[in-house]
């Protein structure tokens, strides 16, 4: 099981990584190439929910250029700088 403190620690710095997880509205599987700390593309305003309170990490997909929300419960692996995390 991944140690969701640690995840959190470890991609903070704003570096990339990849993740895999179920999505919560159709239980998809889906893998993301992505990054936290993006600050470009924000249009201002906030958020209507915390992320803590529906465990949430809000990360920025590389591929897609979108701000996307993973649930921390659904994550399958995570790669971060060439280590796999299950």
């Amino acid at each position: 099981m991944i140690d969701l403190p640690y995840l959190k620690e470890a991609v903070s710095d704003g570096g990339t990584f990849y993740v895999v997880f179920k999505k919560r509205t159709d239980g998809t599987i889906r893998e993301m190439k992505c990054r936290t700390g993006v600050k470009k593309y924000l249009k201002g305003g906030t958020k209507k929910f915390s992320d803590a309170d529906k465990n949430l990490l809000t990360v920025f997909d590389m591929d897609k250029v979108a701000y996307r929300s993973i649930p921390l419960d659904a994550i399958i692996r995570v790669t971060i700088n060439g280590t796999v995390y299950e």
